[in-house]
């Protein structure tokens, strides 16, 4: 007999969706996965298509892990295989990405670069899968914790990517904080915004 967790009510699925999108944004609250966000986040076109993938590919590795975690490592008491198992089925979600973009949008492919791969090996799609088993979500909530992450990163990269673009085309910065350093500052600010979000809940 396994021991599943407990299904959820309507208001602990919505209390998640928020914190995950919001509360406890992997980007800009957890810091996790900025690696890409800031190599993809030039042009929001490639900051949006960044996003969808990581949508896609956190929601599936959320549902897939945590059918590998109670149907087969807990069980066989594979505990320590938890981070192995997770990364070979986050890389096998990543390729089946990778293909279906190659062929169906070369352009958004060859624009996202080395970034697209370096999906499995993204902390915060790997945190996502492993937060959903230290906090014993079921598994709509692990589906529903999964997307709203993912959908943060989605918000984040876009909302950073766009106030790029307008930095690039409009503001006049000292030289020194030109390029990079003026990304950073940016980031900076965009993180603090989201610090309104804290303690944020639904009743």
């Amino acid at each position: 007999m396994f021991n599943f967790p407990d299904a959820m009510s309507l208001t602990e699925v919505l209390s998640l969706a928020v914190a995950s999108i919001l509360v406890n944004n992997y980007i800009l609250v957890q810091f996790l996965g900025c690696c890409s966000f800031f190599g993809v986040s030039k042009k929001t076109d490639t900051a949006i298509g960044m996003g969808m993938a990581v949508v896609f590919v956190m929601a599936l590795a959320s549902a897939v892990s945590w059918a590998v975690w109670y149907f087969i490592l807990d069980p066989l008491g594979l505990d320590y295989m938890q981070t192995i198992a997770f990364i070979l089925v986050i890389a096998t979600l990543v390729q089946f990405v990778e293909m279906f973009m190659k062929k169906s949008m070369p352009a958004l492919y060859s624009a996202l670069g080395i970034f697209l791969p370096l999906i499995t090996t993204n902390c915060a799609v790997l945190g996502a899968a492993i937060s959903n088993i230290d906090n014993g979500y079921s598994f709509i909530g692990s589906m529903v914790y999964g997307v709203g992450a993912g959908l943060g990163y989605t918000l984040a990269i876009v909302l950073f990517a766009s106030i790029r673009e307008r930095l690039d085309a409009t503001a006049k910065c000292p030289k020194c904080f030109e390029g990079f350093p003026i990304a950073l500052v940016s980031a900076a600010l965009l993180a603090m915004s989201f610090m309104g979000f804290s303690g944020l809940s639904i009743w």
